[in-house]
């Protein structure tokens, strides 16, 4: 019986101290305990072609993207981005910057298209008239600044060449 009032003891105490001190993991009283981020890289005064402010990281670990396009069998384009040191982040994330998470912009000719979440996109025909394109995918940060490496934005652009109509409808 010794051991089971030691147990009642220790149970007591646990309760009457609650909190960070007492036993268990945070979350005594109703409180959430949440890790706070801390500071990702180091903000720049340079900004990308939309004004966004670059976000330097150091090269070793940092997010890296390739952009892979091939042409569908109707005049649309399959677009696949391989990422390495990076997150797609989900929806509805907080706009706080996290190593290695946030979103990719694709641009056509330095055009805005899509925002993506996921590596995938299907990029519609009507987008690309005639001719060579330069299509360009680059990483953003959840806060929405640019991951940078050594003042230069994180980013891939590929070529392409469209044989479809003259002129691009919006």
């Amino acid at each position: 019986m010794r051991w089971t009032r030691g147990l009642l003891t220790a149970l007591a105490v646990c309760a009457l101290l609650g909190g960070a001190a007492g036993c268990g993991t945070g979350g005594a009283h109703g409180r959430e305990v949440t890790v706070s981020a801390s500071p990702v890289g180091t903000l720049l005064d340079g900004t990308d072609e939309e004004g966004r402010l670059l976000r330097e990281v150091g090269r070793q670990g940092a997010p890296e993207v390739a952009i892979e396009i091939q042409p569908d069998s109707s005049d649309n384009w399959d677009v696949r981005l391989t990422v390495r040191n990076f997150r797609f982040s989900p929806a509805g994330v907080r706009a706080v910057p996290v190593a290695g998470r946030g979103i990719a912009h694709l641009y056509v000719d330095g055009r805005t298209v899509a925002r993506l979440r996921t590596a995938d996109y299907h990029l519609a025909g009507h987008l690309l008239p005639r001719g060579t394109h330069h299509i360009t995918a680059r990483l953003y940060a959840d806060d929405g600044t640019v991951w940078a490496v050594q003042g230069k934005p994180v980013e891939s652009t590929a070529d392409i060449t469209a044989s479809g109509p003259e002129s691009a409808t919006p």
